[in-house]
C-alpha cells in the first residue's frame, strides 16, 4: 500500500516532466524560421541564406543550452 502511495506521489512530477519536455518542440520552428528570417535579411543566394541559417540555428542552440545551465545551476544551489 505505501508503496501505491509513492508511485502516486511521483506520478504528477513525471507528467509535468513529460509536458515540459513536450514544450520543447515549439523551438524548432522559431529557431528555423528567426534564422531564415535573418539570413534572407543579409543575403541574396540562397545558398548563402541556407548556410547562414544553419550557423545562426546552431548559435541559437548553443545559447539556449548555455542559459539552461546556468538557470539549473543557479537552482540546485539554493
Amino acid at each position: 500500500m505505501i508503496d501505491m502511495l509513492a508511485t502516486f506521489s511521483i506520478l504528477p512530477t513525471l507528467l509535468l516532466a513529460a509536458a515540459s519536455a513536450m514544450r520543447l518542440w515549439y523551438a524548432a520552428p522559431l529557431i528555423v524560421s528567426v534564422s531564415l528570417v535573418c539570413a534572407a535579411t543579409r543575403h541574396e543566394d540562397m545558398r548563402a541564406i541556407l548556410v547562414h541559417a544553419g550557423r545562426f540555428a546552431l548559435w541559437i542552440i548553443v545559447f539556449m543550452g548555455i542559459v539552461l545551465c546556468v538557470i539549473q545551476l543557479l537552482s540546485w544551489m539554493q
